[in-house]
């Protein structure tokens, strides 16, 4: 099953229940998801919807960062989006596998002591490896606390 037919059955599921707030959220997904499709012309691949998914969340998050702390309506529906959206992304690394993960380039790049100037060819070789299966902001700042 796509995740647009996954998405549209649960965003149905929370219509019948009446939970308003689960169903916008979905709506939106499922917005995402079908633009997405339309601009591609074709089918989208596992791959191409879990980077929907991904934005979209990240986008939250960004929106969540930018609200005022007093702003607790839109901090809250903000959190249930979150909530909503992380169901339908993949379990994203932890810190421990992304350091292995860097560690093994390290190796791999025949780099023993990193500097500042081999950041570039890093995280070149290293993001096609963790991406969708890993926060980027995370990995970047590995990356850079192993340099320094």
């Amino acid at each position: 099953m796509s995740k647009i037919e996954e998405v549209r059955s649960a965003m149905v599921a929370a219509m019948k229940a009446g939970d308003k707030q689960t169903k916008e959220s979905l709506s939106m997904l499922l917005a995402a998801l079908k633009n997405k499709a339309i601009d591609k012309r074709a089918d989208l691949t596992e791959d191409e919807e879990i980077q929907v998914v991904m934005k979209e969340i990240k986008q939250t998050k960004e929106t969540l960062e930018m609200t005022p702390a007093d702003r607790t309506d839109i901090i809250d529906e903000c959190n249930k989006r979150l909530a909503v959206l992380e169901q339908y992304a993949p379990k994203l690394m932890g810190e421990t596998e992304i350091k292995d993960i860097i560690q093994e380039t390290f190796k791999e790049l025949d780099i023993d002591a990193p500097s500042a100037k081999d950041k570039g060819r890093i995280m070149k070789v290293l993001m096609p490896k963790v991406k969708g299966k890993a926060d980027g902001k995370l990995v970047n700042q590995l990356v850079a606390d192993l340099i320094s």
